[in-house]
């Protein structure tokens, strides 16, 4: 399985792994116990079973809007098989353009959750069978994102991630 995924500016980068680590430093699930080389913030656009050459090249294309303005909002939570916290991303015209043409280049698209009418843009914070994260939603997020505004930053590089070989790859613009 093949994700396309957003990967957020540094400075964005840098509020969510703090807030990664303030779950951590409380005992609770959160995605810093994930010590993979490839684990970092990010933002699932679609999956696809394979990445054949010429969806590569129209992703390539696609993603050449990058970077986009990204807004971090509030938190919210997902349960089912595996419980998830996560950081909810603003749904702006831009961004739902972006994911609609990802969505339609990769067409056998399995997830039905990423799909333009279901999809809820978020980035994980943590995630466990059980998780439970107690208390009020804002206790772990930093100052600066408690605002009417909450979090502003960039979406700066696209990357694809495979499954299977458990490697990354940049598509779009600073891909080789």
């Amino acid at each position: 399985m093949h994700t396309i995924e957003l990967l957020p500016d540094a400075s964005t980068d840098r509020a969510v792994r703090g807030v990664w680590q303030a779950l951590a430093d409380e005992g609770l699930p959160s995605q810093s116990t994930h010590h993979h080389p490839t684990n970092r913030p990010h933002l699932t656009l679609a999956t696809a079973e394979t990445l054949p050459a010429e969806a590569r090249t129209a992703l390539a294309e696609a993603l050449a809007a990058l970077p986009l303005p990204l807004h971090l909002t509030g938190l919210l939570r997902f349960s089912g098989r595996v419980d998830v916290l996560a950081w909810t991303v603003r749904r702006d015209a831009a961004l739902l353009e972006l994911h609609e043409t990802v969505w339609r280049i990769l067409r056998e698209t399995p997830n039905p959750r990423l799909s333009p009418a279901r999809w809820v843009p978020h980035i994980t914070l943590g995630r466990g069978r059980g998780a439970v994260w107690p208390g009020p939603d804002g206790r772990w997020l930093p100052e600066e994102a408690t605002g009417p505004g909450a979090l502003p930053g960039r979406w700066a590089e696209a990357r694809s991630y495979d499954s299977t070989s458990r490697t990354t790859a940049v598509i779009g613009p600073g891909a080789p």
